[in-house]
């Protein structure tokens, strides 16, 4: 043990993790798509989307048989972030859509709702996953639903 050991400060709860793990699973239970979740406090980017892609691929996302994975990337403490979807569901959105998810976010971010900002952002790609993904006998599910923490 160091003389400064001190535990880092989680990010979130342990309930606000179940919240956001139930809202991922819930959206990917009906489609092949998947969505994954990776947090830290500071983006060491100057555009958050250069981040996002770095976590992409370090993660394996491009990897999904149908290129249908979507990341949310959030660098809680400099207030930014990111949704990058694959080749596959933004061929099928558009750039709208992630516009529109992207204006969701910062709604909910900037009256420090940034749980409920998440599940609702989860919840509305989940939907479109499921429109243009939806789950097919034999589909697995390709990637953890669990949280990444970044640095």
């Amino acid at each position: 043990m160091g003389l400064f050991s001190f535990r880092k400060k989680e990010l979130f709860t342990e309930e606000e993790k179940s919240r956001l793990i139930h809202a991922i699973r819930q959206a990917e239970r009906l489609t092949s798509g998947e969505i994954r979740l990776f947090v830290e406090n500071r983006c060491e980017y100057v555009d958050p989307m250069d981040r996002a892609r770095e976590a992409f691929l370090s993660l394996g996302m491009d990897k999904t048989k149908q290129r249908n994975a979507v990341l949310l990337y959030i660098a809680l403490r400099d207030h930014q972030f990111a949704i990058l979807g694959d080749q596959g569901i933004h061929e099928k959105v558009g750039a709208d859509f992630w516009q529109k998810e992207a204006l969701l976010l910062k709604q909910h971010f900037s009256s420090n709702k940034i749980i409920e900002g998440i599940e609702v952002c989860v919840k509305e790609i989940g939907e479109s996953l499921l429109h243009y993904f939806p789950f097919e006998a034999g589909d697995a599910n390709e990637l953890p639903d669990d949280i990444v923490f970044g640095r």
